[in-house]
């Protein structure tokens, strides 16, 4: 028996932002490999399922890809639709690549099913547009992680050519971030937003300028973080108090 490895974005945490190819896949899995920031309401979407936590978060124990690689080959062999849950979307910061690479190797069929990225999610509850007219007309997805033996990050010159950036995992490198991009010319008054649990109900926005990040930073309640940066913040925060908070009204 071989069966297929279903590499699904399970978006930025509403089960409601899931695609309706992602909630029938689900719903025929024999097995889902989930990171952890999966919340529960989207693993009851596979009741029969076996569960299998998989995630990686920084600071804290996590499965070593080349193990969780593993994991879904042996589970191919036992169950004819395999999930590989993922948060956000699979193709984006989700190591993604790395499982394709090694299912394919091992003849095994794969498919991506994409979701809703966390860049989006944040956005949105900032009440944002990433683009505008005559103000931004490019975007840069980046993250100042590396993984162990990866070569250095280039973040830093994706970050300063764009005219808006989404930060991803990068609240605990706050200082650094700010440091780098002050240091390259970015205006330390230059509108930024750190968005907590975006689509989810405790989701909320802090607010200010680039040189104010650190503070901003340090006021995160442990959920998952998304920075955003550039003048596209600035009408919408206008109207708000700097190192305000606002909670997500929409279910």
């Amino acid at each position: 028996m071989s069966g297929t490895v279903y590499l699904i974005g399970g978006g930025p945490g509403a089960a409601d932002l899931l695609t309706v190819r992602a909630v029938r896949v689900l719903g025929q899995a024999g097995i889902v490999f989930h990171d952890a920031l999966v919340p529960a309401e989207i693993l009851a979407l596979a009741p029969q399922a076996e569960r299998v936590a998989v995630g990686k978060r920084c600071g804290k124990h996590s499965t070593a890809q080349r193990f969780i690689n593993k994991r879904l080959a042996d589970a191919a062999k036992l169950h004819c639709v395999v999930v590989r849950l993922k948060g956000g979307d699979p193709l984006l910061f989700g190591r993604a690549q790395e499982e394709m690479d090694y299912l394919r190797s091992c003849r095994i069929a794969v498919e991506v099913v994409p979701g809703i990225t966390a860049a989006l999610a944040a956005a949105a509850h900032a009440g944002v547009s990433l683009t505008a007219r005559g103000v931004a007309r490019s975007v840069a997805f980046v993250t100042p992680r590396v993984g162990e033996g990866a070569a250095p990050s280039t973040w830093l010159s994706a970050a300063v050519a764009a005219d808006t950036v989404a930060f991803y995992m990068g609240a605990g490198d706050a200082p650094a971030i700010t440091e780098a991009l002050i240091a390259a010319g970015k205006p330390a008054t230059t509108p930024i937003a750190i968005v907590e649990n975006a689509s989810r109900g405790d989701a909320r926005t802090l607010s200010g300028r680039l040189v104010e990040l650190p503070a901003l930073a340090k006021e995160l309640q442990g959920g998952a973080a998304m920075i955003l940066l550039g003048e596209v913040l600035r009408p919408a925060l206008a109207v708000a108090q700097p190192r305000a908070t606002r909670r997500s009204q929409a279910r």
